[in-house]
């Protein structure tokens, strides 16, 4: 686990906030046409886009493969993005297997990818969740009634400013015989986060 929750993203961010006070002080930028920009992103942004992507994964390899090699470019493909902005950040889609599970936090703030998961759950911005899944990450998801085999090694990823990450849930058996749009019905939020099984 690792990741730059300050550094040159963070100054970067503070430079951002002061040219836009300084643009809405003068004039030059309307304070309401960008909370109205916000909003329309935060419209776009949910668990939809995340759940799309995990079902053409699922059906399509070709896409999975793309989607684990370089997730910002083969999202593209789905009509999908991280939301843009100064700084895009960098998507990295990790993949439970029958051996191995995926979870995602941020140890030091909440960094997440909103535009595909909508906004974060209250639990995962807790320091509670944050300190604890990286110490003890099985019995956290025990909390959330998804028990893990003991043989099922569990890999933490923290998310930061620069890198986001989205997890590729197992198909659940049995769904052979369902389309794209219904495997993407199964995909909860809590699942692209690594907390539960589809």
């Amino acid at each position: 686990m690792g990741g730059d929750h300050g550094g040159a993203a963070a100054s970067l961010a503070a430079r951002v906030r002061h040219v836009e006070a300084l643009l809405e002080q003068r004039g030059l930028v309307d304070p309401l046409e960008l909370d109205r920009a916000l909003e329309a992103f935060l419209a776009r942004a949910n668990p939809d886009n995340g759940a799309r992507l995990v079902a053409r994964a699922w059906v399509d390899p070709g896409f999975r493969a793309r989607l684990l090699l370089d997730g910002n470019a083969a999202i593209g493909e789905v009509g999908v993005s991280m939301g843009g902005g100064l700084q895009e950040q960098r998507l990295k889609v990790v993949e439970n297997t029958a051996t191995t599970h995926n979870v995602v936090v941020c140890t030091l703030c909440s960094c997440y990818p909103v535009a595909l998961l909508g906004p974060s759950p209250t639990w995962y911005k807790s320091e509670a969740y944050r300190s604890r899944v990286v110490r003890d990450p099985r019995s956290v998801l025990a909390e959330f009634g998804f028990a893990l085999p003991d043989a099922v090694a569990i890999t933490v990823w923290d998310a930061s400013a620069e890198t986001r990450y989205l997890v590729v849930p197992r198909r659940p058996e049995g769904t052979e015989g369902l389309d794209e749009r219904a495997l993407a019905d199964l995909v909860t939020r809590d699942g692209l986060i690594g907390v539960a099984a589809v």
